[in-house]
C-alpha cells in the first residue's frame, strides 16, 4: 500500500508541475520513480506538452513499455507541433497494429497531427476512417485544407460542417487572409457577425492583418473601430497587429499612440514599434527605442540589422550582427544571415560577407534555402560569381529565387552566356520564369549588347508567357536598342508602352538619353527627355549632365553651357564622382575633390605598394 500511494503522489507531483510549465522539475520527480505506471508515463508527456517540448516527448514515447490511447494522443501532438509527417505516421501505423484507432481523442488527434504537417489528403483520408466525429474532428479538417492552400475545399467542407464555433471561422478566415484575398476575408467576417457569433481576440488579429493587404487604410480604421467597441484593445497581440496596420499605411504617430495607450507591453509589442521605426526610415528613434527595452529576442536584433541595411546603415547592420554574436542567449536565426547578408551585398563588403558565411556554416544554417539564396545575391553583388556559383550548385531543392538570383548575378557581373545557360537549365527543371526572370535576362543582354537575343526574350515574355513589361524591362530594351543607335526603333518602343508602362522613371529617362550617344545625337529627341526628368525629378542632377555630356562629345559648347546654366538656375548641384576601394576588410571611399589627410595617407601607401609590384615585374622580365 505504501509503494502504491508512493507511486500516486510522484505521479500527481509531476502533473502539478507540468501544470506549472516546469517539465525539468517534472523530470528530475520521474527519474526518480523506482517504478512507474502508465499514469506516470502519461502525466510526464503531458508535461512537456505543457512546456512545448515535442522533442523530448517524442523521446520519452519512445521508452514507454505500453503506449495507451492517450499516449499516443500525445506523441501525435508532438509530432503535429515539430511539423514532421514521418514520425506522425509512423505513430499512425503503430496504433493501427495495436487496435487503436476507434476513440475519438486518438481520431481528432491524427488528424490534427496530418492537419499541422499541411498533409491534406492524408488528414481527409483519417477523417473519412472516423466512427464518430465532433466539432474539433471537423476543424481539423478545416485545418488541414488551409495548412494545404486548398481554399475552394476548404470553403466547400465549410459549408457542409453540421456546426461552427469561432475556431472554425477563424481557421476559414485565416486562409483567405493569408493567401492575399482580404476582401474574401472581410466578406467571410460579415457573415459570420450575421450568424450571430461574437468575434475574439483572434478574429480580429485576423482582419487587421487582411487590412494590411489592401490599398487604403480605410478599412483597417473599421476594424480598427470594432476592436475599440468590442474591448479586445486591452489584448496585447491585437494592439500589436494594429501598430503593424498603421505602419503599413506610414500613419507613425498612430502607431505609436497605439503603443503608447496599451496598459501591457510584451516583448512583440516593442518589436512591433522598432520595426515601425525602421520601415518609415527613422532609424534613431529604432536605435534609441532598442537600446532602452527591458528584454530583447531574435526578432528585436533582427529587424534592427535589416532595417540598418535597409536604410542605407549597412556597416553599421554588420557591427550590430557582431554585438549581437557575443550575446550567450540570443542565437541568429535563418532570417537574421538573410538580415546581415542584405547589409553585406549592400556596402559591397566580400570580407564581411565570407565571415558571415563562416558562420552560417558553423551554426549548420547553410541547409536553409532563404540564407544560401542571400548567400548567393551577396556573392554575386560583390563580384565573386564564382563563389555565387558554388552556393548555387549546393542548393539540393532550388526555388524560383534561388534560380534568379543566380541568372541576376551572372547578368550585372557582365556573365550573359552564363546567365543564358542558367535559363536553359532552368526550363529543363521545369521552373516557370517569372518577370523578374526576364528583367535578368534582358539586363544580361544589354549589359553584353545582345539586341538580337533580348528582343527574343522581350517578345517571348509577352506572347508566350504572358507577363505584362514594367519599367525595368522597358529601360533594358531601350538600353539594347541605344547600344546599337536604333534611336527611331527606341522612341517607337517608348510609344508603344506608354499607356501601360510608367515611362517617367529616371531608368527610361537615362536609357533614352544613352541612346542619343554622340555617334547619333539626336538633340529634339535628348531636351524632351530632359525636360521629363527636370519636371519628374528637378531635385536630380543626371539629365542635366547627360544632355551637357552629349552636347559636348559633339562639339555643341554653346548648347552645353545652356545647359549647366539653367541647372545652376535650378539650383541643381552635380552629385561628385565616387569610388571606393576596400582593403584588409575596411572599405575605403574615395570622392572627387575631397580632401582627406586620413586618405591621402592610404594613397601613398597603395602608390607605394604598386611602385613595389610594377619594380618586381620589370625585375622579372629583365631576367627573363
Amino acid at each position: 500500500m505504501a509503494a502504491v500511494a508512493g507511486l500516486a503522489a510522484a505521479t500527481s507531483r509531476i502533473a502539478s508541475l507540468g501544470r506549472a510549465g516546469d517539465a525539468a522539475a517534472a523530470r528530475a520527480v520521474f527519474d526518480a520513480m523506482p517504478r512507474r505506471d502508465a499514469m506516470a508515463w502519461n502525466a510526464m508527456l503531458t508535461a512537456y506538452e505543457r512546456a512545448a517540448r515535442p522533442r523530448d516527448a517524442l523521446a520519452l514515447f519512445a521508452r514507454a513499455p505500453a503506449p495507451d490511447a492517450f499516449s499516443l494522443t500525445a506523441a501525435l501532438a508532438a509530432a503535429g507541433a515539430l511539423r514532421c509527417p514521418a514520425a506522425g505516421a509512423q505513430l499512425h501505423a503503430r496504433l493501427l497494429r495495436l487496435g487503436l484507432r476507434a476513440p475519438l481523442p486518438v481520431g481528432n488527434a491524427l488528424v490534427a497531427m496530418y492537419a499541422k504537417c499541411a498533409r491534406a489528403d492524408d488528414a481527409a483520408r483519417a477523417f473519412r476512417e472516423m466512427d464518430d466525429r465532433n466539432v474539433m474532428s471537423w476543424c481539423s479538417l478545416l485545418h488541414a485544407y488551409v495548412a494545404s492552400g486548398h481554399l475552394r475545399l476548404a470553403q466547400e467542407l465549410f459549408d457542409e460542417m453540421p456546426s461552427r464555433n469561432n475556431v472554425a471561422w477563424n481557421t476559414l478566415l485565416m486562409g483567405y487572409s493569408r493567401s492575399g484575398n482580404p476582401r474574401q476575408c472581410l466578406l467571410l467576417f460579415n457573415k459570420m457577425r450575421t450568424a450571430g457569433l461574437a468575434c475574439d481576440d483572434a478574429t480580429l488579429c485576423i482582419l487587421v492583418d487582411a487590412c494590411t493587404e489592401l490599398a487604403h487604410p480605410s478599412t483597417g480604421f473599421a476594424v480598427h473601430t470594432i476592436v475599440l467597441q468590442s474591448g479586445w484593445n486591452a489584448m496585447a497581440e491585437v494592439s500589436n497587429s494594429l501598430i503593424s496596420l498603421y505602419t503599413k499605411f506610414s500613419l507613425l504617430k498612430d502607431a505609436v499612440q497605439i503603443f503608447e495607450s496599451m496598459e501591457v507591453w510584451t516583448i512583440v509589442s516593442w518589436n512591433s514599434l522598432i520595426d515601425a521605426y525602421m520601415k518609415l526610415g527613422c532609424v534613431e528613434q529604432a536605435a534609441s527605442l532598442f537600446r532602452s527595452v527591458p528584454e530583447t529576442n531574435v526578432i528585436s536584433w533582427t529587424a534592427m540589422i535589416g532595417g540598418l541595411a535597409r536604410n542605407g546603415c549597412a556597416d553599421e547592420a554588420v557591427t550590430l550582427f557582431v554585438e549581437m554574436l557575443a550575446h550567450e542567449h540570443i542565437h541568429p536565426d535563418d532570417f537574421t544571415f538573410g538580415a546581415v547578408l542584405h547589409a553585406c551585398a549592400t556596402s559591397v563588403s566580400l570580407a564581411s560577407g565570407r565571415l558571415v558565411h563562416g558562420r552560417v556554416f558553423q551554426t549548420g544554417f547553410t541547409s536553409y534555402l532563404y540564407v544560401a539564396n542571400s548567400l548567393m545575391d551577396m556573392y554575386a553583388k560583390c563580384g565573386d560569381v564564382e563563389s555565387a556559383s558554388n552556393v548555387f550548385n549546393g542548393i539540393f531543392g532550388k526555388d524560383l529565387v534561388s534560380w534568379n538570383t543566380m541568372l541576376f548575378g551572372f547578368a550585372i557581373n557582365g556573365w550573359a552566356n552564363e546567365a543564358l545557360l542558367v535559363y536553359e537549365s532552368m526550363k529543363s527543371h521545369e521552373a516557370c520564369p517569372d518577370e523578374v526572370t526576364f528583367a535578368g535576362l534582358l539586363t544580361a543582354c544589354s549589359h553584353s549588347g545582345l539586341l538580337e537575343q533580348g528582343k527574343i526574350f522581350f517578345e517571348s515574355m509577352v506572347s508566350v508567357h504572358g507577363i505584362q513589361p514594367k519599367t525595368e524591362h522597358l529601360s533594358c530594351i531601350l538600353d539594347m536598342y541605344a547600344r546599337s543607335g536604333d534611336i527611331t526603333k527606341a522612341v517607337e518602343m517608348l510609344d508603344q508602352y506608354s499607356e501601360t508602362v510608367p515611362t517617367h522613371s529616371s531608368n527610361i529617362h537615362e536609357a533614352l538619353l544613352s541612346a542619343c550617344s554622340s555617334e547619333h545625337l539626336n538633340a529634339r529627341v535628348a531636351r524632351k527627355v530632359v525636360e521629363d526628368m527636370v519636371a519628374t525629378e528637378p531635385a536630380r542632377d543626371a539629365g542635366y549632365v547627360m544632355l551637357s555630356n552629349l552636347f559636348c562629345a559633339s562639339g555643341q559648347w554653346k548648347e552645353a553651357e545652356r545647359v549647366r546654366r539653367a541647372m545652376a538656375e535650378h539650383g541643381v548641384k552635380k552629385s561628385p564622382g565616387c569610388s571606393w576601394i576596400e582593403v584588409k576588410g575596411a572599405v575605403k571611399v574615395f570622392v572627387s575633390g575631397a580632401r582627406d589627410p586620413g586618405h591621402r595617407g592610404f594613397v601613398h601607401d597603395v602608390l607605394r605598394l604598386l611602385d613595389g609590384e610594377i619594380r618586381n615585374i620589370t625585375h622579372c622580365d629583365v631576367q627573363s
